[in-house]
């Protein structure tokens, strides 16, 4: 099977690059930007794109990849740092551009004969760098340029060397999927034979062999991912799996009583359910930081996890339902990644664990995550249900979380899930959930004044999680929701709506 090799040099969008090529059915792997040639050469790829990243190619200690790949006789395409990356490599001169591009920019076509053939001029595409390339490298040839920066792509056709200075593999460049093909298919002359069907397989066959006749125990969040996950387990070592599902507190309103019965009776999951809320909310006491409540809450949920073990006996696995944005944004696994927030599931494991890890989905998005859930025989409705976060409302809850605090957030979430649900867009948004903010505003009620809780309303569109845009609520059903909320829950008395997308802003708010 044809593989393309993904250089990491720190984008927080390398594993979406993966995931746009995935969609076009071919198999990719991101590996470190110093990966050695070597080891490149062993793993066979038939061409190789190089990432982004947030670092300048002419810094000191700038991740440089080995000017060798150049000499694999194998195409590559360089992708904003990538692009300047090629241009310096290659004696072109790239410096901090005069002003910085962010955002939506149109591309200006000089040439469309290779990677830019079928591209529509002035076509949209989402600019994201503070450097530009100044003069190109011989041989290479400028073709395309935005209002800014005119030099936005270039080729040198006869090496089957391409840099784009934009991201193609964002949805908010409009064509950019259609780039991509060109790389793949008319330039790399790639085959389309990678689907999810075979990676179940594999990732089956994998556990088996790695299991064996050991025990597991799943961590279950009550998301999609974990739940796929132990169904995956489940497939592959049948009662050798424990699933446990901790109560911490932080769940929606009835959330844990109502997932117990879907896990034992229509999954048939075999699941230990832990009531630990007293324990979280204790050692929440205080705490404001979003990073401290999320490693404590990791670090407790994994001191259960040890004592369930004990109960059970010879435990030898942990799995999770870790996921790609997941990992991109807590750490920087295969290259250079600015760190963007610790998620309980990566960010909590201490060191030291006990266990061997299993992560069968950590190079999966959401949506592919979805699509094994159905080839696993999961119902709509579950696959459906929104993400939620493995430190629950406790990152929702702007500064400290006290259980007050928590059933205020609970009465609103399930208010706001209603409204939509009612409406028909609950399966139209990737997510919908109120913010509890730290402050309190001044009101009327009744004619008296009031002074209370503000809350922010987050509701977004998205594809995969990793881009997202804010939803334009009809304003009637906005005003219902808000009705409703000031109304039913008294600590509240103002509704605020969040009209930013990802990137610049994070869809949750910590």
């Amino acid at each position: 099977m044809d593989k393309i090799i993904i250089l990491d040099f720190g984008s927080q969008y390398t594993q979406l690059i993966a995931r746009r090529i995935r969609e076009l059915k071919v198999y990719s792997e991101i590996v470190p930007y110093n990966i050695t040639i070597s080891e490149l050469k062993k793993s066979n790829p038939k061409a190789l794109i190089l990432s982004g990243g947030p670092r300048s190619v002419y810094e000191e200690n700038a991740p440089l990849c080995s000017k060798e790949i150049f000499n694999l006789n194998i195409p590559i395409l360089g992708i904003c740092y990538g692009l300047q990356l090629i241009a310096h490599l290659l004696g072109g001169k790239v410096k901090p551009a005069e002003k910085r591009e962010y955002g939506f920019a149109k591309l200006n076509i000089i040439d469309n004969k290779e990677l830019l053939s079928g591209i529509r001029n002035e076509t949209q595409i989402w600019m994201s760098h503070g450097d530009v390339v100044v003069s190109y490298p011989r041989g290479f040839i400028v073709s395309a340029s935005t209002l800014n920066t005119p030099i936005a792509v270039i080729e040198n056709r006869e090496r089957k060397i391409y840099g784009v200075q934009f991201h193609p593999e964002v949805k908010h460049t409009i064509e950019g999927k259609k780039i991509l093909s060109n790389f793949l298919f008319k330039i790399s002359n790639l085959k389309a034979e990678w689907n999810l069907t075979s990676f179940l397989e594999n990732i089956i066959e994998k556990i088996k062999n790695e299991v064996n006749n050991g025990k597991v125990i799943c961590g279950l969040s009550g998301g999609v991912d974990s739940t796929v996950t132990a169904l995956i387990l489940r497939k592959a070592i049948g009662d050798n799996v424990y699933s446990i599902f901790i109560d911490n507190g932080l769940l929606r309103e009835n959330e844990f009583q109502y997932l117990m019965r879907k896990f034992r009776e229509k999954l048939h999951l075999k699941v230990i359910g832990v009531n630990a809320s007293h324990i979280f909310l204790k050692n929440l006491k205080g705490v404001k930081s979003p990073e401290r409540k999320r490693k404590i809450i990791g670090n407790l949920f994994i001191k259960i996890f040890k004592e369930e073990a004990k109960k059970i006996g010879n435990v030898e696995f942990f799995a999770q339902g870790t996921t790609y944005p997941d990992v991109i944004e807590s750490r920087s696994v295969k290259g250079p990644s600015s760190v963007i927030k610790s998620h309980h599931n990566v960010g909590g494991l201490p060191p030291d664990l006990d266990w061997k890890l299993i992560e069968p989905l950590k190079e999966l998005f959401k949506d592919e995550v979805r699509e094994i859930g159905r080839k696993l025989g999961l119902d709509e409705e579950f696959i459906n249900r929104h993400p939620f976060p493995g430190p629950g409302l406790a990152v929702r809850i702007i500064g400290e979380v006290t259980r007050k605090r928590v059933k205020i957030l609970q009465r609103v979430d399930k208010i706001l899930t209603e409204e939509i649900k009612k409406a028909g867009i609950y399966n139209k948004l990737w997510q919908a959930f109120p913010i509890l903010l730290p402050i309190k505003s001044v009101g009327v009620m009744g004619d008296e004044r009031t002074y209370k809780y503000v809350i922010a309303l987050r509701v977004v569109e998205s594809i995969d999680g990793m881009t997202a845009s804010w939803y334009p609520m009809p304003h009637n059903l906005m005003q219902e929701i808000s009705s409703r909320i000031v109304n039913e829950v008294k600590e509240v008395n103002r509704v605020v709506y969040d009209i930013t997308n990802k990137p610049p802003a994070t869809i949750e708010w910590e």
